[in-house]
């Protein structure tokens, strides 16, 4: 036996070799043992030749790991005869076989780095998993592993001595979903492992069938495009086998302004945005002077600035005659947003959106519809009436559709075309033919005007029985007029368009969400995925056989909206899913998802108006043909700083209104020259309230236009002062600008006109007259966007006053000697100068920096001066050049206004 990392071995028994020959030296005696074997790595050495006793030694250390026995032949040498050792004699040969003993010097190590296994929620396991470790030493004492050890406190499991780890309790997915535990190992020789193992548990919750890593919220930045709804997102069927996979996302908007996120311009500048022909009626406008009949009403717009008016039953609004014609043609529109919902209890009952009907009085005993759209029953009619006069034959008069529409209490886009006989019913887009059409004679003509009415009908008696015609004869009851027939819901830009129908791709237009559900990569999409959108792409409805593709594709599903400043808030989403099996119609039950979109809030624009706001004219100006211009200088900037870019926004309108009295149009009004609208997508509408310019267009168009408005006057003697109020909108009023105010004042005696500072009020068709150094300071934008008629007029008016400078160094020399005749009698230096001899020359470059400058005097000396100063000049320049050269001025610049009265800084006057 032999012990590792030893080299004595110790033999049973021990190494002697006897010789016969003793005590005879040399041939008695132990000279030295030999190994005979496969190069064993030992040695046998002779301690004693005269004993015969040896030691056997290892020649190296021995490894148990590398060998646990060996066996070989030894066999003995004596000394021979003599000292040289000859005729040795060997002895027999003995076996020696050596086993090798172990230390235990290795730690036990597991097979595996770390371990992982899951297990479902609510079981107790006899088995969960196994680890192992191993031994290196060579013993089966030292190498088999005789315990294991969770190292981990407090966890719900056990292990046994031959590394099976059990749970001890039933886990639960809700409270836990993943164990972390370490795991240590000890030999037969009680030596431990180093390195602890990781041990990680999943628990998976108990196998229910549905969408798995869905989204409760999805947070959407304004001007992001589209984004991924549900990127994690896969369905669980439980191994069950499918046929199919049909699965049903919507968003829900119902909520948001008009049923989703659409275009709130105002609906005039919506029209024209979407290319509806002109001529459309705004019946249910904004309440203001000028369309006062929506006063009364109760609207709502909160929300997101649609203007919405909401009808309670009792509420109706009576259209003035001048707004729409009372007859329509056998071509017209009429369009509405309505929400409605069943009525409690009346069912019978008719609730009226529009009306045309007699205007009755109690002299009156006819009571007759002319045109009307009411809804009945969840039914929708429109009813048309024509006169004998137009035709005398059986025609069609009622047009009746059945619709889900009409009562699901959400907002639809109705517009009835009308090409008679043939009427055309399209809600959100989708046309809808009549399912009954009633005919009628025609309505016999009469003198009785008609009464245009939203949110009613207007009738003069209850129903014209012959009752109520016996009492009104007898001097009894008689019925005033009075509304009948209220709708319950809410309305929103209901229009009438006589003469043309809308077409289809302009109604879509008109209606259409700004927001919607998307498919990104639609290219990538497999090609067995059947996918469908409703109409307003609120709905997507996805079909496929397989459940890889299916979970593909729902990745792919995403919101997006494109209006610049959405509405801010939540958005609903639902998916609803359908699982088929083969040979079943449904073998597993899906439950439904719910989630939200949470827009966030967009930043805001800030529309700004400067410009000038005082003007002070001459009255002669405010009589021309042409008026004065006023707002000449003013600047409009709309703009929003996102990331540190700055975006040019649309307006939609712009109101320019008349404080105080309002215009007296046989004497005043506000114009705006012909062809200023050209190439531009604005409108205008003008009153003696003011003028509104509506249309979406930009910024500098706008301002372009409000450059050109003008006002005239025919009396302005009468006029001292006139104040204007200029307003700007973006999204029909949900964003709008500061008010700005201009005063004009008109000079009407001679003293007024001297007082004029032209830098307020500069001359027309001429800018601020300005240093050219300063200009580039003022108004950068605009140095180069002076209109070049402007700048030849300008050069012009410049020119002539240089013939004017010339003329006056002329008469300089030729009066020297008087002036200096007229400075030697000047003895006190507080005196005041005679310049009544003197033409003044005027740097027509320089800036009048101080008008307060001519108020140095009294008032009194100032106007004699002036009256001096023009009689001089009259009586002086009379030379046929001076004649010729102003002729010809007055021809060149027949419109410009080059006032040569004027109250010049007398820090100017040259000598």
């Amino acid at each position: 036996v032999i012990t590792e990392n030893t080299d004595i071995v110790m033999l049973d028994p021990p190494l002697v070799a006897l010789d016969k020959d003793a005590p005879i030296p040399y041939a008695g005696e132990i000279c030295a043992f030999n190994i005979h074997g496969l190069e064993a790595p030992f040695e046998a050495v002779v301690l004693n030749g005269t004993s015969g006793e040896g030691q056997l030694r290892a020649r190296r250390l021995i490894d148990c790991e590398l060998q646990k026995e060996y066996t070989f032949i030894i066999q003995a040498h004596d000394c021979g005869s003599g000292p040289g050792g000859t005729e040795g004699k060997k002895s027999h040969k003995a076996v020696v076989h050596i086993q090798v003993n172990d230390v235990n010097e290795f730690a036990p190590v597991f097979r595996e780095p770390h371990y992982r296994a899951a297990v479902t929620e609510g079981k107790i396991y006899d088995t969960i998993m196994q680890v192992e470790a191993t031994d290196q030493d060579c013993s089966p004492q030292y190498s088999q592993i005789c315990n294991y050890q969770i190292t981990t406190s407090n966890t719900p499991f056990a292990i046994d001595r031959n590394g099976n780890i059990r749970n001890t309790e039933k886990l639960n997915y809700d409270r836990q979903q993943q164990y972390e535990i370490l795991v240590t190992a000890w030999d037969c020789g009680q030596k431990r492992a180093l390195h602890n193992v990781p041990v990680r548990i999943d628990v998976k919750p108990v196998c229910k069938p549905g969408w798995q890593g869905s989204n409760k919220q999805v947070d959407y930045e304004p001007g992001t495009g589209s984004k991924q709804l549900f990127p994690k997102m896969h369905l669980e069927t439980c191994g069950g086998p499918l046929s199919s996979v049909r699965t049903t996302v919507e968003l829900q908007t119902s909520h948001i302004g008009k049923g989703c996120d659409r275009e709130t311009y105002s609906e005039k500048s919506l029209q024209k945005l979407c290319g509806a022909s002109s001529g459309s009626t705004d019946l249910l406008p904004a309440p203001s002077p000028a369309t006062n009949w929506t006063v009364n009403l109760v609207s709502d717009s909160g929300r997101d600035s649609d203007l919405i008016f909401r009808f309670d039953g009792h509420q109706a609004a009576k259209i003035p005659d001048r707004v729409v014609l009372q007859n329509l043609t056998d071509q017209f529109t009429i369009a509405t947003w309505m929400k409605h919902g069943p009525s409690p209890g009346l069912r019978a009952e008719k609730e009226t959106l529009l009306c045309n009907s007699d205007k009755t009085g109690e002299s009156q005993e006819m009571n007759r519809h002319h045109y009307s759209l009411y809804v009945h029953n969840c039914r929708l009619v429109f009813l048309l009436r024509r006169d004998f006069t137009q035709v005398d034959t059986f025609r069609p008069a009622e047009f009746h559709w059945k619709l889900e529409q009409i009562c699901d209490k959400e907002w639809h886009y109705y517009v009835i075309n009308v090409e008679f006989p043939v009427v055309t019913l399209y809600v959100d887009g989708v046309t809808y033919d009549p399912y009954l059409v009633t005919d009628d004679w025609p309505i016999h003509p009469s003198q009785i005007d008609m009464q245009l009415t939203v949110g009613a009908c207007w009738q003069g008696n209850d129903d014209g029985s012959t009752e109520k015609k016996k009492k009104k004869k007898l001097g009894g009851e008689v019925t005033k007029p009075r509304f009948t027939q209220y709708f319950r819901g809410s309305l929103s830009g209901l229009t009438i368009r006589p003469g043309k129908i809308e077409s289809q791709k302009v109604i879509s237009c008109l209606q259409a969400c700004k927001e919607g559900l998307d498919i990104n990569s639609l290219e990538s999409l497999d090609k067995s995925i059947k996918f469908h959108f409703n109409p307003a792409q609120s709905i997507l409805v996805m079909e496929g056989d397989d459940l890889g593709n299916i979970n593909a594709a729902v990745r792919k599903v995403s919101y997006i909206n494109s209006r610049q400043f959405p509405t801010p808030g939540i958005r609903r989403l639902h998916i609803s899913t359908l699982v088929q099996c083969f040979g079943e119609d449904t073998c597993i039950t899906i439950p439904d998802i719910d989630a939200v979109v949470m827009v966030q809030q967009p930043s805001e624009p800030r529309i700004t108006i400067t410009g000038v706001e005082k003007l002070s004219w001459l009255a002669a100006d405010f009589r021309s043909s042409e008026g004065i211009a006023l707002f000449q200088d003013v600047h409009i900037i709309s703009t929003v700083t996102t990331s540190n870019n700055e975006i040019i926004h649309n307006l939609d309108y712009c109101d320019v209104l008349v404080l105080g009295e309002e215009l007296d149009p046989q004497f005043e009004a506000l114009q705006l020259q012909q062809g200023a609208l050209l190439r531009k997508h604005l409108d205008v509408t003008n009153s003696t309230s003011g003028m509104s310019i509506y249309g979406v267009d930009s910024m500098s168009n706008y301002e372009q236009v409000i450059r050109q408005v003008r006002y005239y006057s025919r009396q302005p003697k009468s006029l001292l002062e006139r104040r204007f109020r200029l307003t700007c909108s973006e999204l029909n009023g949900r964003y709008t600008s500061n008010e700005f105010s201009l005063e004009v004042k008109a000079m009407h005696n001679s003293e007024d006109e001297d007082h004029i500072s032209h830098i307020i009020a500069p001359p027309q068709y001429m800018q601020v007259a300005h240093h050219p150094s300063m200009l580039q300071e003022l108004f950068p934008s605009h140095s180069s966007d002076v209109p070049n008629a402007a700048t030849v007029l300008i050069v012009m008016c410049i020119a002539a006053l240089v013939v004017v400078a010339v003329l006056g160094i002329y008469r300089i020399h030729l009066t020297h000697q008087q002036e200096m005749k007229l400075a030697e009698s000047i003895k006190e230096p507080d005196e005041t100068w005679n310049d009544s001899a003197l033409t003044i020359t005027v740097n027509p470059m320089e800036t009048l920096q101080e008008p307060q400058a001519a108020e140095d005097g009294s008032d009194e000396e100032e106007d004699e001066e002036e009256e001096e100063e023009r009689d001089d000049d009259d009586d002086d320049i009379t030379s046929v050049e001076s004649d010729d050269s102003e002729e010809e001025m007055d021809d060149q610049l027949p419109r410009v206004q080059c006032k040569t009265v004027q109250k010049w800084d007398k820090t100017t006057i040259s000598y």
